[in-house]
């Protein structure tokens, strides 16, 4: 992909994101300086269409980034971005008062993972088959998920998660890195509308536990990558 193809395609992701509308050339045109015409940033979006990577709702002039737009994303364009001093905080202050409470680990960073990504949170331990999940409402809300059809098939990937959990589990390939399944990647069924960034871990007892989030395809991937990855780091150290 040329680099100016992937300029405009990262700042639709940006846009849709924020917006969850389809994004258009002039907004593009209006917020961000590529250098070149309106004229030239819509053909460059119909070239990034015809090569798989936006589709265009009938209803709408503006484009809406593809699985493989977003895949293109997440493996190529997206950068890494550290929590703030704030948000680590937060989770360390909160695991910790959770703990006192006598509050279960896995419930505990279920709830935690939930709060701070805005999504549905799964935690368990994989050896024995515990898991929590928390957040189904958060992922309601989104607007995505605002018709009875979708509706129907979220709460149905989640009165079946348990039962999913294995076929996640098997589908990592490296225990030490957070992964990214977006849409028809996900193994889990009924999710081809979302997007799961997951990862498994060790407790120092040896046991293998297991943290993912599940939201829509606009979520914001970096943020829920290191969200993992901290919350990884605090649990190796208990």
């Amino acid at each position: 992909m040329q680099e100016r193809q992937e300029l405009i395609l990262g700042s639709i992701i940006k846009e849709y994101v924020d917006l969850a509308i389809p994004v258009g050339s002039s907004l593009l045109f209006e917020k961000y300086d590529f250098g070149v015409s309106p004229a030239t940033i819509r053909a460059e979006m119909l070239e990034l269409e015809n090569e798989g990577y936006l589709y265009q709702p009938h209803t709408s002039s503006g484009r809406i980034p593809t699985d493989k737009g977003f895949r293109y994303f997440v493996d190529e364009l997206m950068r890494e971005k550290k929590l703030t001093k704030r948000e680590q905080n937060s989770l360390q202050v909160e695991l910790l008062k959770l703990k006192a409470q006598n509050k279960m680990l896995a419930r505990t960073t279920a709830k935690l993972l939930s709060s701070m990504s805005g999504n549905l949170a799964v935690s368990g331990i994989i050896d024995s088959d515990d898991f929590y999940k928390s957040g189904i409402q958060n992922l309601l809300s989104q607007p995505e998920f605002g018709n009875l059809d979708s509706v129907c098939k979220i709460a149905e990937v989640f009165d079946y998660l348990d039962e999913s959990i294995d076929a996640l589990s098997k589908e990592l390939k490296n225990k030490s890195e957070v992964e990214v399944f977006i849409g028809k990647e996900s193994p889990i069924n009924k999710t081809d509308d979302c997007s799961i960034v997951v990862s498994k871990y060790n407790l120092k007892s040896g046991e293998e536990g297991l943290l993912a989030i599940i939201g829509p395809k606009r979520m914001k991937y970096s943020h829920n990558v290191s969200l993992i990855d901290y919350l990884k780091k605090l649990l190796r150290e208990e």
